[in-house]
């Protein structure tokens, strides 16, 4: 955070006055930084990640004491309503009254059973108008209850072991979501410094193009050149001036392009500067392997979605046949007044045993069961592909980055040497030792060697900011990436 705030006091000191001419010199690491705090794939990440933070919040919450207060103050009806007398006639009488119920309850799932075990205290106001009985009370100052399913599927069991893995992903999945950002960042920004390149290799091309073409037309009128080379460097000049100006449309869109992405305004003129140095590692498949699946959202997903296939066999299991229990033990007490309802307290108690089997659904429910471990065994054949692909791609991976570090060693010393060469054959052609062939020759392996490098050079970046992705491992300070989360999600 503190090369962040630099950086923002580094821009605003470059724009001074509003309306002038913008320049911001941009390295490969203050682009990223920006680009992780700035960008709109930052910003989604991170409400992904809020998201799933919020349901683990929620999941752990269901795992606590929950108080609640329920209350009617008050009911009032005034209505004819049906009455059945000892001889079993129906007939309507008035009724007016009025009521009022408060309950306060403790309520706690229990994740070891799958029940719910519930601590209530109540009490219940009756006046019914028109009657000498007056004022009624009923108290229930303690009752505990049990709600109890026996042989169905203990849902909250299965997500104490689901929620936490899924939580786990999400973390995962934001850490890689922070170096998949830094990925981006690297491929607009060599984008932009190819263009740039190109641009200055343009430019240079038609000075010299220019240059040669004049000194071919002094050679032409002395007789040292035929008309062929003359009209041949004449065409080289025109090449470059529309090279120049495809390089200066192309400059402008990917200037663009990285200007939104870092969320910069559009008189904003980046000025990449190019990576001199470059990190160094030596990284091998087993430990980028290991702590892949250590770290990597991946192996959480294969962990989540192999329990989730478990718990719909074991829930379409426990659904074809189901047996609840229901229990309460407590005290009641009624009374004309509040407090004699609870000074002669009786005893409350309440068992109720229900079950429900089908005896004949033609298949359905062992069907469904069946449904559910052909799925779980889909799923386990292609967690085991997807596991092999994730593997196969992180050698390949790996193989490459060791590979790169050569090649990029090797693109830089090209580089020079062409750089080199062409110097040297621009002077000789000028003393007429070589012919305009030889110079093209020369002037296009220039070209080619310095967008070689460059290149080069993208793809180490690119290599390194995978690995960091999918191991979330910094291999340069051998350390894991990780985050507060919870800063993050306040």
């Amino acid at each position: 955070m503190h090369r962040f705030f630099t950086l923002i006091m580094t821009i605003s000191l470059l724009f001074p006055l509003k309306g002038a001419a913008r320049e911001l010199s941009l390295t490969l690491d203050d682009a990223i930084i920006m680009a992780r705090v700035k960008s709109v794939n930052a910003a989604v990440a991170l409400d992904e990640l809020k998201t799933a933070y919020w349901e683990w919040r929620t999941y752990r919450a269901d795992r606590l004491p929950e108080i609640g207060f329920n209350a009617t103050i008050p009911s009032y009806a005034n209505r004819y309503s049906s009455y059945m007398n000892s001889e079993g006639e129906y007939s309507f009488v008035r009724n007016r009254y009025l009521d009022a119920q408060a309950q306060l309850s403790v309520t706690q799932n229990i994740t070891l059973t799958g029940g719910k075990l519930s601590l209530n205290s109540s009490l219940d106001f009756l006046h019914q108008y028109g009657y000498d009985g007056g004022d009624r009370f009923m108290s229930i100052p303690i009752a505990l209850t049990l709600t109890q399913p026996i042989l169905g599927v203990n849902t909250l069991k299965w997500n104490s072991r689901i929620e936490p893995v899924r939580f786990a992903e999400a973390k995962a999945a934001f850490l890689s979501a922070t170096e998949d950002v830094a990925l981006a960042t690297v491929n607009y920004f060599f984008t932009l410094i190819m263009s740039r390149e190109n641009v200055a290799i343009s430019e240079q091309n038609l000075t010299n193009a220019r240059k040669l073409y004049t000194v071919a037309v002094e050679k032409r009128k002395m007789g040292q050149i035929s008309e062929n080379d003359l009209l041949q460097m004449e065409l080289n000049m025109l090449d470059a001036q529309s090279s120049l100006t495809d390089c200066q449309s192309t400059l402008k869109s990917d200037m663009f392009t990285l200007r939104s992405f870092l969320d910069l305004e559009e008189d904003v003129e980046i000025i990449p500067v190019v990576p001199q140095a470059v990190p160094v590692a030596e990284i091998n498949f087993n430990d980028a392997l290991d702590r892949a699946l250590a770290n990597n959202k991946f192996a959480q997903n294969i962990r989540r979605r192999q329990l989730e296939a478990d718990y719909e066999v074991a829930k379409a299991k426990g659904d074809m046949r189901q047996i609840n229990l229901f229990a309460q033990i407590g005290y009641t007490g009624t009374d004309n007044d509040a407090s004699g309802a609870y000074s002669r307290l009786r005893g409350n108690q309440l068992v109720e045993v229900g079950f429900s089997i089908p005896l004949v659904d033609w298949g359905k429910r062992r069907g469904k069961v069946k449904v559910a471990e052909s799925n779980r065994r889909v799923t386990e054949s292609r967690l085991r592909q997807e596991t092999m692909n994730f593997n196969q791609e992180l050698f390949v991976l790996v193989e490459r980055f060791c590979n790169q570090q050569q090649q990029l060693t090797i693109a830089t010393r090209s580089n020079e040497i062409a750089q080199r060469r062409y110097d040297t054959n621009v002077e000789t052609f000028l003393i007429g030792k070589i012919s305009t062939l030889d110079l093209n020759d020369s002037q296009t392996k220039k070209d080619e060697s310095m967008r070689q490098y460059v290149n080069e050079l993208y793809k180490f970046w690119s290599y390194w900011y995978q690995i960091r992705s999918i191991t979330l491992y910094d291999y340069e300070h051998h350390t894991d990436i990780n985050a507060d989360i919870d800063k993050l999600v306040r």
